[in-house]
C-alpha cells in the first residue's frame, strides 16, 4: 500500500475527480497542500487576488461546462469567511465548487490560535457539507463525499477544512485503486409523466418555464424537442436563459418583475397552464404569487423535493432531475404525436410571436451622455451567438437581461440569487479560464466593476482575455431607483471631480487608469455612435495582448430601467420611450411589427 501525506492523497483524488484547474492564495495553513499540488502535478492552479475573488472563479468555471467542478483554496481564518460568499452564491444557484481551507493545529483550534476560527459552523448554513477533518485517515473518505454530494441531488457546494497536522500526517492511500462514488439523481417514472401531460394536454394556453436546472442537468435539446412536439411556447428564467434560443419560434421571452420581456409577461399573463422544469419560482420572477397563479394549473418538476410546495403548490409535483424528467416527456410525446393525440398550439404559439414583434422596449438613442440602451444594442451588433455574457446585479445586469439576445445554454452566466457586487470580474476570469477559445464578455455597473477591480490583475497575469463592458453612471443605479418609493436620494452617489483626471468632470474613478496600471487595456466611449467601433478593437486588442479589455461607456446620469413598482409582473413601468417604429430597435429578436 502506498504512503503518503494526507495533502497529497487529497490533490491526488481532485485528480481522480476529474479537477484540472484551481483557483486560490496559498497561506501558512494551507502550505502543505500547496507543495502537494506542485509536487503532483496535472492540476494547474490560478494565483487570484483576493480568496473571494478564487471563489467566484471557481462559480464561473463550474457555470461554464456540464461537468465542471470548480475548486478555490486558502489559508485559516480570513480566506474560508472570504470565500463563504461565493460558497452563498453556489448554494442559492446550485453549482458545485469546492472549497479547501488550511486550519491551525488540532490541538490548538479551540485555543484561539492565530486565524483559527470555526470554519465549519460558519460555512454550514450555505453549503450542501462543511468539515474539519480531525483524523488524517478520513481524509480521503472526506474527498470521496464531497464530490458525490456536490454531483448529487441539487448540486451545491462543499466545504473541506484541513488543520495542518492533518495535511502533514501520512496514511495508506492507494490512488491507483480510487473510484468516485456513484451520483445519485431521483428520476420520474412513466405514470407521472402521463399524468403531467395529460395536465398540459387539457389546457388551451399552456407553457413550459425552463429554469437553470435544465441547463444544469444538461438537458437542453431534449427540452426544446419537447416543446417542439406538443408546440408548447417556453419562458426561460434568468438562469435558464438560453436553453431555447432567443430567436426559436417558440421562445416566448422572459417573465417576471425586472429581468423580464414586455411580451413575455403579456403571454404568460394569457396562460392557463405552466410546465415548471428545473426551476424555483424565485420571486422576481414570479412577484405576488395570486397574481402569478391566477386562472392557470402548474405541474413543477424539480430535483429537490422539499423544492416542490415550498413557494406555491402545484397541482402536481415530480421529484426529478431534470434529464431524466425530458427523456421521459419526449419518449410519451412522440407516441401521442404518432397517435393523433397532441392538440394543435400553433395559434397559441403564433399569439406569442405575435407579441414578440409588437411589445418591445426602444434601444436606439443618439444621446450624449449615452444612454444606457443603445450600448446593448450596440452589443447586440458587435458579438455573435456564440458570445458566452458574464453578469451579476444591478441595473447594467437587468437592462442587460431586457436587451442582449442569448441563443445557447451556459452563454448567459450570471449570479441568480445572491448578486453579490464584484462577482463579475473573477467569475468572467473564471469562464474565460474554463473556456479559452470563448468569446467572454461581462457585463457591470461601474460600482460591481470597483468591487474587486483588482482581479483584473489576475487576467493579466495569466494571460486571460476576456471584453469587460463597463457602463459608468457614477450612481448606484439600482439602489437609486428602488430610493423613489422613499422620495431619497441618499448615499448612492459616487461622483467626484478627480484631481488627477479633470477630464471626467464628476465620474470620479479614472477605470481606464486602473485597469492600465493593472496589466490591462481600456477605451473609453463617450459618443453612442463609436461604441461599435470600440467593442470591435476591444475583441483584437485581447486576442493580441491575451488581457483583459474594458470597454468604458460614460452613461448619462439617471435612467430608470423597466420594472415593476408594485410586485406585480402585470404592472411593469416602462420608464422610458416604448419602440414604435422598427429603428427605434434595430437589433430586436423580430423587427417590429407596427
Amino acid at each position: 500500500m502506498a504512503r503518503m501525506t494526507a495533502a497529497r492523497a487529497a490533490v491526488e483524488i481532485l485528480k481522480r475527480e476529474g479537477v484540472t484547474d484551481a483557483f486560490g492564495v496559498p497561506g501558512a495553513a494551507i502550505n502543505p497542500f500547496y507543495a502537494a499540488l506542485k509536487a503532483s502535478g496535472g492540476v494547474d492552479h490560478t494565483l487570484a487576488r483576493h480568496v473571494e475573488g478564487a471563489s467566484h472563479m471557481a462559480e464561473g468555471y463550474t457555470r461554464t461546462h456540464p461537468g465542471n467542478i470548480g475548486v478555490c483554496i486558502g489559508t485559516s481564518g480570513p480566506a474560508g469567511t472570504d470565500m463563504i460568499t461565493g460558497l452563498y452564491s453556489a448554494t442559492g444557484d446550485s453549482i458545485p465548487i469546492l472549497c479547501i481551507t488550511g486550519q491551525a493545529p488540532t490541538a490548538v483550534i479551540h485555543k484561539e490560535d492565530f486565524q483559527a476560527v470555526d470554519i465549519a459552523s460558519i460555512a454550514k448554513p450555505v453549503t450542501k457539507m462543511a468539515v474539519t477533518v480531525l483524523e488524517a485517515a478520513q481524509v480521503p473518505g472526506v474527498f470521496q463525499q464531497a464530490f458525490h454530494l456536490m454531483r448529487s441531488g441539487r448540486p451545491g457546494p462543499v466545504l473541506v477544512d484541513l488543520p495542518i497536522d492533518v495535511q502533514l500526517t501520512e496514511i495508506e492511500f492507494d490512488p491507483e485503486t480510487y473510484a468516485p462514488l456513484p451520483v445519485y439523481k431521483p428520476a420520474a417514472t412513466r405514470p407521472q409523466i402521463e399524468k403531467a401531460l395529460a395536465l398540459l394536454n387539457e389546457s388551451e394556453r399552456p407553457l413550459i418555464v425552463a429554469g437553470g436546472g435544465v441547463i444544469t442537468a444538461d438537458a437542453a435539446e431534449l427540452l426544446v424537442e419537447f416543446a417542439e412536439l406538443t408546440g408548447t411556447p417556453v419562458v426561460p428564467t434568468l438562469m435558464g436563459w438560453g436553453v431555447v434560443p432567443d430567436d426559436h419560434e417558440l421562445n416566448a421571452g422572459m417573465v417576471g418583475l425586472q429581468t423580464s420581456h414586455r411580451y413575455g409577461n403579456a403571454t404568460f399573463l394569457e396562460s392557463d397552464f405552466v410546465l415548471g422544469i428545473g426551476n424555483r419560482w424565485a420571486n422576481r420572477h414570479t412577484g405576488k404569487l395570486d397574481v402569478y397563479t391566477a386562472g392557470r394549473k402548474f405541474v413543477h418538476v424539480d430535483i429537490e423535493p422539499t423544492q416542490l410546495g415550498k413557494i406555491f403548490a402545484p397541482d402536481y409535483g415530480i421529484a426529478s432531475d431534470a434529464k431524466a424528467a425530458l427523456e421521459l416527456f419526449v419518449e410519451v410525446a412522440r407516441e401521442l404525436k404518432a397517435a393523433g393525440r397532441l392538440p394543435d398550439r400553433s395559434a397559441w404559439a403564433a399569439s406569442a410571436q405575435e407579441k414578440k414583434a409588437t411589445l418591445q422596449r426602444r434601444t436606439h438613442f443618439d444621446n450624449i451622455p449615452i444612454k444606457p440602451q443603445r450600448v446593448y444594442e450596440e452589443m447586440n451588433r458587435a458579438f455573435g451567438p456564440e458570445t458566452r455574457y458574464v453578469s451579476t446585479i444591478g441595473l447594467s445586469q437587468i437592462a442587460g437581461a431586457q436587451m442582449l439576445h442569448v441563443f445557447r445554454p451556459r452563454h448567459w452566466i450570471n449570479c441568480g440569487q445572491a448578486g453579490p457586487l464584484g462577482w463579475t470580474i473573477p467569475a468572467a476570469l473564471g469562464v474565460a479560464k474554463a473556456d479559452p477559445e470563448a468569446s467572454v464578455v461581462a457585463l457591470s455597473g461601474d460600482y460591481d466593476f470597483q468591487f474587486m477591480i483588482e482581479e483584473l490583475a489576475v487576467g493579466a497575469q495569466h494571460k486571460i482575455p476576456y471584453v469587460h463592458v463597463l457602463v459608468n453612471n457614477s450612481y448606484l443605479g439600482l439602489i437609486r431607483q428602488a430610493q423613489r418609493a422613499f422620495d431619497i436620494d441618499f448615499q448612492v452617489k459616487l461622483e467626484f471631480e478627480n484631481i488627477n483626471s479633470p477630464e471626467l468632470g464628476v465620474y470620479g474613478v479614472d477605470h481606464v487608469k486602473v485597469a492600465e496600471g493593472l496589466g490591462c487595456k481600456a477605451i473609453r466611449v463617450t459618443d453612442p455612435d463609436d461604441l461599435g467601433a470600440a467593442f470591435e478593437r476591444a475583441k483584437k486588442l485581447a486576442a493580441e495582448h491575451q488581457v483583459p479589455v474594458v470597454v468604458e461607456a460614460i452613461l448619462e446620469r439617471v435612467t430608470n430601467i423597466s420594472m415593476s413598482t408594485t410586485n406585480d409582473i402585470g404592472n411593469v413601468v416602462e420608464f422610458e420611450e416604448i419602440a414604435t417604429e422598427p429603428g427605434h430597435a434595430p437589433t430586436s429578436i423580430k423587427t417590429l411589427k407596427v
